[in-house]
């Protein structure tokens, strides 16, 4: 995961803030295959928004925890049930952050 400054985390609210989600977890939360989805998801647009579908905050938070280290992704945002992610692309980073 990387660390991002509060001026680079401002940046990134603005881009994700017109963002569609683009996964939605589900009933039986953390899965193999939503974490493979994330994933290819961060590595194709590196910001993305997902939708969390959990009972309460502590399972909210858990959740995009796991799902965070799970796919090494930073959390820009979290309000309700809607997180904004971040990875940089490795090789080709689409997305160029402020110093």
């Amino acid at each position: 995961m990387t660390e991002l400054s509060e001026k680079q985390k401002k940046f990134l609210r603005g881009l994700g803030h017109k963002l569609e989600p683009v996964t939605r977890t589900g009933n039986p939360g953390l899965t193999p295959n939503l974490v493979k989805e994330v994933a290819a998801q961060l590595l194709a647009h590196e910001l993305i928004k997902v939708k969390v579908a959990a009972e309460d905050r502590e399972a909210r938070d858990a959740l995009i925890g796991r799902l965070c280290s799970a796919t090494h992704a930073t959390l820009v945002q979290r309000i309700g049930n809607m997180a904004i992610l971040y990875k940089r692309h490795p090789k080709k980073p689409k997305i160029e952050l402020p110093k």
